[in-house]
């Protein structure tokens, strides 16, 4: 279309106050919604929607460099497999992976998250440096590989490097499989310095990644936040903590405090922050970190295949905590799946059902998408909240001739089958980023081209790795 305002019209659309009829978008030539009209007459010409419009569902952590060793890890290498025998694993990928084979897997893989309902991808990189832990002449070279990659799948970012200096808590020296990650806390700044330009060029978001607790000591972490408040008061900031007991158990022998209080008693942790996986906390915790208004960031698939445990979801929905998704290590890339099984996780530990469900959204499937989205675009910090004016036009079509969906009754039911009786295939007709379409009949332009780009990627590092 070449008119200065371009507009959809959809029988139904999940509103941020929930699902509405007869909903035209229209939206500038920036990608942003300019007017969302409920019960409105279709104008002559105006595209339909082929299926019910949701919106477009933020993936708030990913480790792209990850999905290459995607199924590798599912057998037993010791007497008891955990966490920790996988990172071993993960550190022989990350000490191994080169520039073009990190851009043509991180391609591969946002093209697989278009396909799968994300709109928006919140990318964690802490591999900054050549094999050998020297920096590149260009000291953003692996992060403009990753912009590359979004650019070219037409995904949102929010790019956070990650300050990444120890190898556990008390400042213990690194070992030979991080020192492709290791930064001083002033040459992070200055590479967020080189990198803002470069991510508002593309409509980027750019913030900051502290690993963890073990891996930046307390002085560093204050430094960092710091110096990324004087670049951008807005800026995100996202921390893995409190994933393992292990990880809680070394956060106790350290400080005599457990990792989520110990960063609420030492760090002005607000909405900016996004605490990611934040599965073992106590009661107390989970009150404190709610109220910080800082997001949850569930990985539902990647704890399940670590065995990290079960995020309290119920407590934390309770205290009014706020909360998205994300694939994480990418074992499995599909939104509807995560939601899956961040329900099904729940009532595995309370033997109860429908539980990620409110007083005025009793269908679990549209309280989740509503609540997944709105924390997912606070922790990107972009206008991606879902279908209203002022945010980018982001959302999702379902296919409703599809067999999964045909015979239902309405778009709330359809999204539900979607969500819960999908048998891992996609109802998904469309994704558009921005306003622009970047998945048609299910399948992004570039699908055969990026996928074949990461397995060729894949199979170099499987030659070259130990």
């Amino acid at each position: 279309m070449t008119t200065a305002t371009q507009s959809l019209f959809a029988a139904d659309a999940l509103l941020p106050a929930g699902w509405a009829r007869d909903v035209l978008l229209q939206w500038d030539m920036q990608g942003r919604l300019t007017k969302v009209t409920a019960e409105a007459a279709c104008p002559p010409g105006t595209p339909r929607a082929q299926g019910p419009l949701l919106p477009g569902l933020p993936n708030l952590h990913s480790h792209a460099f990850q999905r290459a060793f995607a199924g590798l890890t599912e057998y037993r290498g010791a007497a008891q497999d955990s966490f920790w025998s996988w990172r071993t694993l993960m550190y022989r990928f990350a000490g191994a992976i080169m520039p073009q084979q990190l851009e043509a897997i991180a391609t591969g893989l946002y093209v697989e998250m278009l396909e799968a309902g994300y709109t928006s991808v919140c990318e964690f990189h802490y591999i900054h440096h050549d094999t050998d832990g020297t920096p590149y002449a260009d000291d953003a070279t692996l992060s403009q590989a990753l912009l590359r990659a979004a650019a070219r799948a037409g995904i949102g970012l929010t790019l956070l490097p990650v300050l990444y200096q120890t190898a556990g808590f008390g400042g213990l020296s690194p070992g030979e499989g991080q020192r492709r990650f290791i930064r001083r806390t002033d040459n992070m700044l200055r590479l967020l310095e080189r990198l803002g330009p470069l991510c508002k060029a593309q409509g980027a978001r750019l913030g900051l990644a502290p690993h963890s607790l073990r891996a930046v000591q307390p002085d560093s972490l204050h430094e960092a936040v710091i110096g990324l408040h004087a670049l951008d008061t807005t800026a995100p900031i996202h921390i893995h903590i409190a994933e393992q007991t292990g990880e809680v158990e070394a956060c106790l022998a350290w400080s005599g405090q457990r990792p989520v209080q110990w960063l609420l008693d030492h760090a002005s942790v607000d909405a900016r922050w996004c605490l990611v996986h934040a599965t073992h906390m106590t009661p107390e915790e989970c009150q404190r970190a709610a109220r910080s208004g800082a997001v949850a960031g569930l990985c539902p698939t990647t704890e399940a295949n670590l065995g990290d445990g079960v995020f309290d979801m119920q407590a934390w929905r309770a205290a009014s905590g706020r909360w998205g998704v994300g694939s994480d290590s990418h074992a499995t890339v599909n939104a509807a799946e995560e939601l899956l099984m961040l329900e099904y996780g729940q009532r595995l530990v309370t033997h109860q059902r429908n539980l990620i469900a409110r007083a005025d959204q009793p269908s679990v499937a549209t309280a989740m998408t509503l609540e997944a989205v709105a924390g997912g675009a606070q922790a990107s910090a972009r206008d991606i909240a879902g279908l209203a004016p002022g945010q980018q036009a982001d959302w999702v079509v379902l296919d409703a001739s599809d067999l999964l969906l045909q015979g239902l009754p309405t778009a709330e039911a359809m999204l539900s089958a979607h969500i819960f009786a999908s048998h891992r295939r996609s109802a998904i007709a469309e994704v558009w980023v921005a306003g622009r379409a970047q998945v048609r009949a299910g399948r992004h332009a570039l699908h055969d081209e990026a996928l074949s780009g990461l397995a060729q990627a894949r199979r170099q590092l499987l030659s070259d790795t130990p």
